[in-house]
Parts: C-alpha cells; sequence; structure tokens
C-alpha cells in the first residue's frame, strides 16, 4: 500500500512540460533541429512543431488553449530572427492569449504555470552585452516575453541558449548543448528546479548546475527519483 502511495506521490510531483517549436527553415537547421529531436524522447514532455502543425498561419485556437491548461510549464523554442521570435511564434501569442483567457477580469488560467525560452543566436556572446555589437543581453531582447508572462500570471525563467549558433556544429559545440538540455528538461520534468534561481539568473545555459536542487534539496519522496535520460 505504502508503495502505491509513493507511486502516485511521485507521479503527482512530476511536471508537464509543452514544448512548442517555431522554425520556418528546419532542412537547414544545424542546432534546433537536433534539440527537437532529443526532447521528443523525453517523457512528459509535450513537443508541437507549430509550423508543421500550421503552415497556412490557421493557428486552432481553442486546442492550443486545451494544450496550455494541460501542462504546467511552458517552453518557446526558436531561432532569434531580428531580436525576436519567428513569425508564427508571434501569431500564435496573438490569437491563443485571449481576453479573458489569459489576460482581464476573468483570465487566470494560466496563473502559476512557468514559461521559458530555448533560443540559438547566430551571435557570439560578447555581442550580446551592452557594448556589444547587439548593444543589450539576450534577456533584455526578450523583455517582451518576460512581459507577457507577467501579465498572464506565468514565472518567467532566464532563457536557455546557445550563442554562436552558426559555427557551433565544426566548433564541436553542439553535442555539450544537447547534453545540457536533456539534464534541463529531466530536471523540469522530475520539478528539480530552483523556481527562484531559474528567474534570477542571466540564462540557464551556463548557470545550470546553480538552478538544479540537489536531492538533500528536494522532498524525501522526489530525492529517491532520479532524473531518467534518454539520447
Amino acid at each position: 500500500m505504502n508503495k502505491q502511495v509513493d507511486s502516485h506521490s511521485a507521479e503527482a510531483s512530476k511536471k508537464r512540460v509543452l514544448l512548442l517549436f517555431a522554425h520556418p527553415s528546419q532542412g537547414r537547421s544545424e542546432v534546433n533541429a537536433e534539440l527537437f529531436k532529443l526532447a521528443n524522447t523525453i517523457t512528459g514532455v509535450t513537443c508541437v512543431d507549430l509550423y508543421r502543425d500550421y503552415p497556412k498561419y490557421d493557428i486552432d485556437i481553442e486546442r492550443e488553449q486545451q494544450r496550455l491548461l494541460e501542462h504546467d510549464v511552458v517552453i518557446f523554442q526558436f531561432p532569434l530572427y531580428w531580436y525576436s521570435t519567428p513569425s508564427i511564434l508571434k501569431e500564435w501569442q496573438d490569437l491563443v492569449l485571449e481576453y479573458n483567457f489569459a489576460y482581464g477580469p476573468k483570465g487566470t488560467a494560466l496563473h502559476g504555470k512557468h514559461l521559458l525560452c530555448a533560443i540559438t543566436a547566430g551571435g557570439k556572446e560578447d555581442a550580446y552585452q551592452c557594448d556589444g555589437y547587439n548593444h543589450y543581453t539576450i534577456r533584455e531582447l526578450l523583455h517582451p516575453i518576460e512581459q507577457t508572462a507577467s501579465l498572464i500570471g506565468m514565472q518567467y525563467w532566464a532563457p536557455f541558449v546557445l550563442f554562436g549558433a552558426r559555427t557551433a556544429v565544426e566548433e564541436g559545440r553542439v553535442s555539450e548543448h544537447l547534453q545540457q538540455w536533456q539534464l534541463l528538461l529531466n530536471a523540469i520534468v522530475e520539478d528539480r528546479v530552483d523556481l527562484k534561481k531559474a528567474g534570477r539568473l542571466p540564462q540557464l545555459s551556463g548557470h545550470l548546475d546553480s538552478a538544479l536542487l540537489l536531492d538533500a534539496e528536494l522532498p524525501a519522496a522526489d530525492a529517491q527519483s532520479h532524473t531518467k535520460g534518454e539520447a
């Protein structure tokens, strides 16, 4: 009986993750396609390819709202295009995050849920600084999404970023990034992320160890269940 109770408790503590992938040129993708492929192997992560599902941008609002209701954590995965998201992800936000669903006097459906961005940026990290080529940090460039999360009652996390994506393959940096991605996704599902730190960090990539909870910091039932990565 106790084992059954423990099993139900462990399942209840798991986070349901919704990953919304937006990449208009997947045939040329060297990194994002691999990230999305790996995410599809993680139990507890629902992966949605927006360009595949809606090639004519005819987004099913009710379907997408239901997906949001059924998940605890939402991830926007995309390559950074002109300091913003690809167009379909902006269209998704414009249509799905409706008045009195996501905001407004009755718009509390997403309160208490979590949002983060997993992105690739063509430039090196030093280009995304106040004194760099792009004048702003990645976190600053994503402020519109962060403010959207705030308005609709979601907790916003620091982004998971691969800088210098155009040269990542030839420089041999993709494998390590995929390992960190797998670690992050499993940690989210297993509810092993320090939510306060995840919100305060400039970015999760490069700081992931400090954002993950150690076994000693977890409730007893959770500490007995370690992450299970699938390659």
